[in-house]
Order: structure tokens, then sequence, then C-alpha cells
């Protein structure tokens, strides 16, 4: 790997006459004086890297400028905080930007040793952005799959007939099977008040969240039970039912285009996401086996991009945030009393390493953190923020509507007298009309780099 003298494009003669060509097989002495400048700049350059000749050093593609078509690229190379560019001989190593390499000096030269293995943040980062253009949302897609249970399905090759000219078929035996299992062990807010208050619906929570799909490969490992009660693998038996209808193999399901709602298209990692309520399955129009199979496509997307997402934010550290926070994004679909699937988003974190300073804190001391948000059909959208550090507590809700508003500012006594009761120590308890202003996350340079 050669350095250039200081920029990757020769500098300006300006309005200099041009010196003529030097002939015969001496180099003229302005050649001589360049090469020399080149030679010097090169090794000023590794010199105020403090690299010693022999020594190696781990270095980051942050561009690839150009590539040759003999093996060769022109590179930019990230080197203990600086940025050299550089003509590099690469052979049959393909680098790409963002790949971690390790070289050695060897005079005034860098010589390429091999490419490091990508880190498994990395190979996350790359899954995690392969699928964000691809995601359903999961109560839209319930409710469409729900409708089908009375609607029936649209023959594949219906093609543009008008829907009132197409004679609706009744779903197979197995599929429909699948959904009624699919649907049977969605969550119900009838459930939520049980003879003994409290434990019980905390018993039932962490039940659906066990089983929301987030922790399917986990379960799995533990179990080999092929009708574990998990929400991502009832999906998936739900595409074995219907790929077996159309007589079709797994991998013809890894050919379709997944369904995708357009406002995960607009902000595919805002968690909470702000989603327009589904429309009510009177009005959903009969889907096609084929549709039905990209909708379940994008829904298993949706589901995998909040176990991607949480491992990123898990092991991200930036210069805010030094010490990663364990997050869990899940979303629990649950039916209410009309039998309409709708979605509650919950945020889960824990920071237990450092404190607000940088410093380490006391043994015990973490914190907690969860948002919860959804969409009731008379509340409107609400919105809870809770923060639990050891024995103190804070929490503050949102609505839109100024009824709900109103009704939760008449129960803050309760709640907090209810959080009192637990031994909690209640440092804030508000209600805010509206919707919390929360930060987005974005897939940025630095979330995908691999770190040395």
């Amino acid at each position: 790997m050669k350095l250039p003298n200081g920029n990757l494009t020769p500098p300006s003669t300006g309005d200099q006459p041009r010196q003529p060509a030097a002939t015969g097989s001496q180099p003229s002495q302005a050649t001589s004086t360049n090469d020399a400048a080149a030679r010097l700049s090169a090794r000023q350059q590794l010199d105020q890297l403090q690299l010693s000749n022999r020594q190696t050093v781990l270095a980051r593609v942050a561009e690839v400028l150009n590539r040759q078509s003999d093996a060769g690229a022109q590179l930019l190379l990230e080197v203990r905080g600086r940025t050299l560019p550089i003509q590099a001989a690469i052979g049959d190593t393909a680098l790409e930007t963002g790949d971690w390499v390790k070289v050695m000096r060897a005079g005034n030269e860098l010589q390429l040793l091999g490419k490091l293995a990508p880190a498994q943040e990395a190979g996350i980062a790359r899954a995690l952005a392969q699928r964000l253009p691809w995601q359903q949302s999961l109560d839209a897609g319930l409710g469409r799959i729900l409708a089908s249970l009375t609607q029936g399905v649209r023959p594949d090759n219906s093609g543009t007939a008008l829907p009132s000219s197409v004679q609706l078929q009744p779903l197979p035996a197995p599929v429909r099977q699948a959904i009624e299992q699919l649907i049977g062990r969605l969550p119900v807010s009838s459930q939520l008040a049980g003879p003994d208050g409290g434990s019980t619906a905390s018993q039932q929570v962490r039940q659906w969240i066990a089983e929301s799909g987030l922790f399917a490969e986990a379960r799995l490992t533990q179990s080999r039970d092929p009708a574990l009660p998990d929400l991502k693998l009832s999906l998936a038996r739900l595409v074995t039912a219907l790929l077996e209808h159309q007589g079709s193999g797994p991998e013809q399901f890894n050919r379709l285009t997944p369904l995708a709602t357009p406002e995960l298209i607009q902000s595919p990692l805002q968690f909470p996401n702000a989603l327009a309520p589904p429309p009510p399955q009177t009005s959903a129009e009969p889907t096609t086996v084929g549709q039905m199979l990209r909708l379940l496509a994008g829904m298993l997307n949706r589901i995998t991009v909040n176990q991607l997402h949480s491992q990123v934010l898990s092991t991200r550290t930036t210069a805010e945030a030094p010490a990663p926070v364990a997050t869990l994004l899940l979303e629990l679909p649950w039916v209410t009393p009309q039998n309409e699937p709708r979605l509650a988003q919950l945020r889960i974190e824990h920071d237990g390493e450092d404190g607000e300073n940088g410093g380490k804190r006391a043994a015990g001391a973490t914190e907690w953190r969860l948002t919860l948000a959804m969409d009731l059909d008379d509340a409107g959208p609400v919105h809870f923020d809770v923060a639990l550090r050891q024995q103190q507590v804070s929490a503050r809700v949102w609505a839109e509507k100024q009824h709900t508003l109103a009704q939760v500012q008449q129960s803050l006594p309760t709640l907090r007298q209810s959080l009192s009761d637990l031994g909690l120590e209640v440092t804030d308890l508000e209600c805010r009309r509206g919707n919390p202003k929360g930060a987005t996350t974005r897939l940025e340079h630095r979330l995908v780099d691999t770190r040395a």
C-alpha cells in the first residue's frame, strides 16, 4: 500500500508554464525532486502515526474511491484516528467500506497482512438493514388474516377481475386450524381482570411477553416441541400450512416479496411507532393465498426487526452512552372484545453499569425503564413512561384525548397510593396532553461499524 503525496489529486499548476518532458533513460531533476517529496511525505505521515518499521496496526476502510482492473484500488484508510489516502494492490482480497484490516509498516509503505472477519455487531446490523423496508404491522396483518376465516380467499389466478365477479373459496382445513390456533393464543383485554387483581394480571403479562415471538429462537434451543405457544412460531406454522396447500416447498417462501406497511417504510426504526389503527375487518378486501404468504413474510420480518434492533441497541456504545444498556423492543398483539386485533408496543431498558456522570454505580443501583404505547378504542392513543431505580419510581402518562387525560389525572392519587403500598417511593407522577417527543433511532454509519 503506497501513500501518495498528501492529496488524492495532483496540485494545480496555476499559470506557471509547463516544463518540457524529460527524454532519455535518466530521470529529470524535477522528477527526482517530486519522488523525494513523495517519499518524504509518506514517511512523515507514518511517523506522525507513531508507527515504527515492521510494526502492525489495525485500520478501517473508510471508503473505496476507485477499483482498478488489475486487482488494485484507491482507498481511504483510517489508522489511529487519521485518514490516509492509499494506493493498494489488494490481489484477491475483497475490501468494502467498513472492513477492518491488519497492516504493517514496511519502510515507507503499509503492507496488507489480512482482513479481519466481520464482528457480530456488523452482521446484526446488515441483517437488520436488509429487512427494514419489508415490515408489515402485526395488528393490520392479523386483521386481514382473521377476516379470511369468514370471507374466504380469492383464487390466485383471479388477476384483475372485479371483486364482485370472483368466487371466493373457503380456507383449507389445515390453514383454518392454524389461524384459529394463532388467534386463540393472542391476549384478550378481558383476561387482565382477574379475581385476585394485580397478581393475576402481572403473571398474564409475563406470559404474553414470553410468547411474543421475540424469544422464539431461545425457546427452541430449550425445547424442540413444534407446538410451542409462540407468536413467531405460530406464524411460521401458518406459512407451512399455506405452502403445503399450494404444493410448494419452503424455498418458494423465500422468493416472495413481503408486503410492507407504509408507516414502517417512512420510519422503520422509530419505536414506539405511531401507527394508524387497522381498518375494520368488514372493510378488508379478501386476499389470495399468495398475498397472505407475502403478508406473513412482512409480519415475520417485523418480529425479526424488533429482535435485531434490540440486539443492536444493547451492544451499541456511543460518546453519549459509553456503557451499553440492555434493551428489549417488543410488540404484543391483543384482541378486543369485538375480536379485532390491536397492538401494544413495549420498550424495556435495563441500565446497571454506569451512572449519569460516567462513574460506577453502587452495588445494586440499577435502573429499569419501561415505555408502553397503545391505541385504545375509547381512550385513544396513550403512552406511558415508567422509571424504577432501587425503590424510587417515577411515571409519566401522555393522552391525546381530553376526556382520557381527565380520567388519568383523577386516577393518579390511586396509582400513587398503590405504588406506595408496594414499598416504592414515588418521586414523579404526572399526565400530559399529546405525545412524547421520543428520539428516533437511525441506522447511522457508526451503528454498522465494527470495532477493534
